[in-house]
């Protein structure tokens, strides 16, 4: 029975829909695919900001987007980016700075300002400096720093901390490598390792007195229902870094690359200012829940921090005026 023309009209316009979304999906497929791990949450403003990237180079790229340290936990993921077992990721600098000791400079306490004294540097001649540095010795290329937030120093106890002498004896959760312990120690503290997703059952169980979090994050893991109180320390303007393996990167035309890079670009400074906004309102928001939130002695806390710095080995390994020329900004 012969098909009416009109029935041979709509099935046409399907094949022709259904060869257009085959040939679009083909295309998707043969695109090379970018596997991304991170230790944040999906709830987190930088899932958000990699949603974003994500749809801005979806031309060029297919991404795996890995949350939650699902895929590699904290800590893993530079060396599976180095062995090719990942292609991005969101690094800790600390991580960076135990292969490279120079980089530690970048990871000790009241280093920055703020989220602009960070982006400053990291787009001056000096971060440009620091990123070669990381290219040529680890074999990533860092996209940019993605500002989380300033870290503070959260407590299970209702006894205030004004001064480092008053975190003797605690036990502060800091992420595993010896510049997040230094850091801990510079605070005054007794660091413990931990990783992410198991403060929140330690400040509960009692296994840590207390952990050291931007405050996005306290609100994204949760950890004020387990805390009962929160010293605004501001000691570290808290970053990870955007890196591409070095060999993804090299093998982007050089429109691919500046095309990627303007990606990376808008979404980072898309989340500073989401961190930037949410930072303003969080205090607000735990006191309502029920904690101490208040600035302990700041100028303590700082000298007492870059003392720990310049009086060990870990300042001996810094690039020769470069904490002048951060400083210079």
């Amino acid at each position: 029975m012969p098909i009416p023309a009109k029935c041979r009209g709509i099935l046409a316009a399907g094949v022709m829909m259904f060869a257009a979304t085959t040939a679009s999906v083909a295309i998707a497929q043969d695109n090379p695919r970018l596997r991304f791990s991170a230790v944040f949450s999906e709830q987190d403003i930088r899932a958000e900001m990699m949603q974003r990237f994500e749809e801005a180079i979806a031309d060029d790229f297919t991404m795996e987007l890995h949350y939650g340290g699902s895929l590699f936990s904290q800590g893993s993921e530079l060396v599976a980016l180095q062995r090719g077992n990942l292609e991005m990721s969101n690094v800790a600098p600390q991580d960076v700075a135990n292969q490279i000791p120079a980089w530690s400079i970048l990871t000790s306490a009241y280093l920055f300002r703020d989220a602009e004294h960070l982006l400053t540097f990291f787009g001056s001649e000096a971060g440009e400096e620091m990123k070669a540095m990381a290219e040529e010795q680890l074999g990533v290329h860092i996209l940019g720093p993605t500002f989380f937030g300033t870290r503070h120093v959260g407590l299970v106890n209702d006894e205030r901390i004004e001064t480092p002498e008053d975190m003797s004896g605690v036990r502060l959760r800091m992420p595993p490598g010896e510049s997040w312990q230094f850091l801990g120690r510079a605070l005054g503290a007794n660091p413990t390792a931990m990783a992410y997703a198991e403060v929140y059952t330690g400040l509960q169980t009692g296994a840590i007195d207390g952990q050291d979090n931007p405050l996005p994050n306290v609100q994204n893991m949760r950890f004020y229902e387990v805390m009962d109180q929160i010293a605004l320390t501001s000691h570290l303007v808290a970053f990870d870094l955007l890196m591409v393996s070095s060999s993804v990167w090299n093998d982007m035309t050089p429109e691919q690359q500046q095309a990627f890079q303007a990606a990376a670009d808008e979404a980072i400074a898309w989340s500073t200012a989401e961190h930037q906004r949410k930072e303003q309102e969080l205090a607000d928001f735990f006191s309502e829940q029920g904690l101490d939130v208040y600035t302990p002695d700041i100028d303590a806390f700082r000298e007492y921090a870059q003392q720990q710095y310049l009086e060990s080995s870990i300042s001996d390994a810094w690039p020769e005026g470069m904490l002048e020329r951060i400083n210079n900004l």
